[in-house]
């Protein structure tokens, strides 16, 4: 097999819940190229952890044509398409006209993989779920866990003294989202039990309009913090690979903690934990009864958190 593009459209935690498939392909067939058509600033992800031996954007108004039954085609694309011997789709394509036009373009071998995980019983993880479709080339996913190395591009805390503890407060709904006053209890907890762990805060996009807001409360708090804001996706890998703990819910930041190999807990409300949480065997979760991320409360978080987890640095 000599050359292989994964197609991977959505969020962050849906392209790092497909990247245990992509890892299949590499370390099954290390002589295949690997080429990801994605959003570059997720999809590059895949590329600095070497997975990917390329990438290339998804966001050409070109490729629109291909979800219209008999449309005319664009020929740079169809010559892109045909020049894999396998294509592996994750696009959402309930009609089938993506698969029929990658066939008009000379795709011989399409792999066509979820959108998103089936959420009903037995609960299967979604990074499992995402794999299944490569058993038709004969590959079978026996670790759906990630820890990737993500390259240090800047942030570096090895000289940190006591345990470095991240906290990322958002995701992209507010309804996976637990209150700000919860997680300052929960910090001030933490203080008081370690007050020697030092405190990292990560925000996004999904963040900006109200990061401060929660600053504002930790300000008023003997918590030691720093802030960090606008970084990559890659330089977060890299920043999580250094912490001993990472606090969060379920969010596609959460998932790059986990593949960086980050011990932490997680909080989840209205999605179920047994899919949609990472496969590691260093992160718990917190899910709440009914589903609700109000109902949880700072002590249940605090005695769930393991301090057996970051008393042994992973940096130093």
């Amino acid at each position: 097999m000599g050359k292989v593009l994964f197609i991977r459209g959505g969020a962050v935690g849906d392209f790092i819940l497909t990247m245990p498939a992509m890892r299949l392909v590499r370390e099954s067939l290390p002589e295949t190229e690997i080429e990801v058509l994605g959003y570059p600033g997720i999809a590059n992800l895949a590329l600095v952890t070497g997975i990917a031996d390329r990438l290339r954007s998804i966001e050409d108004a070109r490729l629109a044509t291909f979800f219209i039954p008999g449309a005319k085609l664009d020929p740079e694309w169809c010559a892109y398409f045909a020049g894999f011997d396998v294509v592996v789709s994750f696009l959402y394509d309930p009609d089938g006209y993506f698969a029929a036009n990658l066939k008009v373009a000379g795709v011989k071998t399409l792999i066509a993989c979820p959108y998103r995980p089936v959420q009903e019983a037995p609960f299967v993880p979604a990074a499992i779920q995402f794999a299944k479709p490569l058993e038709q080339l004969a590959l079978f996913l026996d670790d759906p866990s990630l820890e990737l190395d993500y390259p240090l591009a800047g942030d570096s805390f090895e000289d940190e003294q006591g345990p470095l503890i991240a906290l990322h407060p958002g995701s992209g709904s507010p309804s996976k989202n637990w209150s700000f006053e919860a997680w300052t209890e929960v910090l001030r907890g933490l203080h008081l039990r370690h007050p020697d762990a030092r405190f990292l805060i990560t925000s996004g996009e999904a963040e900006g309009g109200v990061i401060d807001q929660f600053l504002d409360l930790l300000a008023g708090t003997p918590v030691p913090h720093r802030h960090l804001g606008g970084r990559s996706l890659a330089e977060l890998g890299a920043i999580y690979r250094q912490v001993d703990y990472f606090l969060g819910h379920d969010s596609g930041i959460s998932h790059l903690a986990a593949s960086a190999g980050a011990a932490g807990l997680l909080l989840f409300g209205p999605t179920n934990p047994a899919i949609w949480a990472p496969v590691s065997s260093r992160v718990r979760t917190v899910r709440s009864i009914n589903g609700s991320l109000g109902e949880i409360r700072p002590e249940e978080v605090l005695k769930a958190i393991d301090p057996e987890s970051y008393s042994r640095p992973l940096r130093r």
